[in-house]
């Protein structure tokens, strides 16, 4: 169990999906740009085997925007994706409607 201000530590907001490349050599890690309304970063996630480059691009996406960064397999990550994992190991990402703007803080 985490307190209610440990919680609200984290910082989750809105994250338009404006690109997605391989990194090459990783079967499961795709490098994803995102636009956070007032900013662009990008983001390392391991969901390739469960998403394509075209079903990704354009979602809107909750993202824990102040997450430290890490170098996960070489590049830069500024961001995590949140998905929900299934009993058989397989990810869906945690989406919100398109009509909301990217970088809007989610509550």
């Amino acid at each position: 169990m985490i307190s209610f201000a440990d919680f609200k530590k984290m910082e989750l907001k809105v994250a338009k999906i404006l690109e997605v490349e391989d990194i090459p050599g990783k079967d499961k890690l795709y490098v994803i740009k995102i636009d956070l309304g007032n900013e662009q970063r990008q983001i390392v996630a391991g969901i390739k085997p469960f998403y394509t480059k075209d079903e990704l691009t354009g979602k809107n996406v909750i993202v824990v925007a102040n997450l430290e960064p890490a170098v996960i397999a070489g590049v830069k990550s500024e961001a995590m994706l949140l998905a929900a994992k299934d009993n058989e190991g397989r990810y869906a990402l945690v989406t919100i409607a398109d009509n909301v703007a990217p970088g809007t803080v989610v509550e």
